[in-house]
């Protein structure tokens, strides 16, 4: 199998004698969209979860640039490698407290004007540097958790289901801002998410996942040739959903 920026080799994971993940292998290629699509419980969030380092992989390996990631330091490999979650969590403060937690937390330099370029990355005005997070709406929380992603200068970032909680317009600023970071800073996106039409719109190549196995990966325009009856059934799933 030819290495890709992110290569899977034949990984499992197994939690209290409950296998999660079933030897998945695959490859993602740096500067793309990949979106994960499948139903609920399939596997796509604890994938992530491996790929981060938050959970040990039970068998297999992953290789980030041709490095096995069980050999590097997981706090850099979260730094190269950021995720955001479907729900925004804000620690208790201003926008400005919640951007410079890494540099907190690393003892970095991080000044105010670099939260307002990081604002104005996520399209938010820096007249909301000093607001409290418990003043923000759903959409403004989830522009700051990326926002606070990406003060660690990430070169991957894993999204799961960031948008599923929003309402459409929400949602749909937040893909124009993820499209933008691909196109104009190059980061590579992985992204989760349930919605179809969502994935197809944003996704360069897409992994369809069931029942903790991969069942396709391939350019996204692919998936209407596929014959494969689950990945169908998922398929049409998503069209009545």
């Amino acid at each position: 199998m030819k290495m890709g920026a992110i290569t899977l080799s034949h990984c499992s994971y197994t939690i209290h004698q409950t296998t999660i993940l079933k030897n998945i292998s695959g490859t993602i290629q740096e500067g793309m969209i990949t979106t994960f699509i499948g139903p609920s419980g399939a596997g796509k969030s604890s994938l992530f979860r491996l790929i981060n380092r938050l959970s040990p992989l039970s068998n297999g390996s992953i290789f980030f640039k041709e490095e096995n990631i069980e050999t590097s330091d997981p706090i850099l490999l979260r730094q190269k490698i950021g995720i955001v979650f479907q729900e925004a969590v804000m620690i208790k403060g201003s926008v400005y407290d919640n951007l410079k937690l890494a540099s907190d937390l690393h003892g970095t330099p991080f000044s105010k004007a670099d939260a307002r370029d990081l604002l104005k990355k996520v399209g938010l005005s820096e007249k909301y540097l000093d607001t409290s997070t418990k003043e923000l709406s759903g959409g403004q929380k989830q522009k700051v958790s990326i926002a606070r992603t990406l003060a660690n200068k990430p070169e991957f970032l894993l999204l799961d289901e960031i948008t599923a909680s929003l309402d459409q317009v929400s949602a749909q600023a937040i893909e124009e801002l993820i499209l933008s970071l691909n196109k104009e800073e190059g980061l590579t996106i992985l992204w989760i998410t349930h919605n179809l039409k969502q994935a197809r719109a944003i996704g360069d190549h897409t992994w369809v996942m069931i029942d903790g196995s991969v069942v396709f990966q391939g350019p996204v325009e692919d998936l209407a040739n596929t014959q494969d009856k689950a990945v169908l059934s998922f398929i049409e799933g998503g069209r009545k959903s």
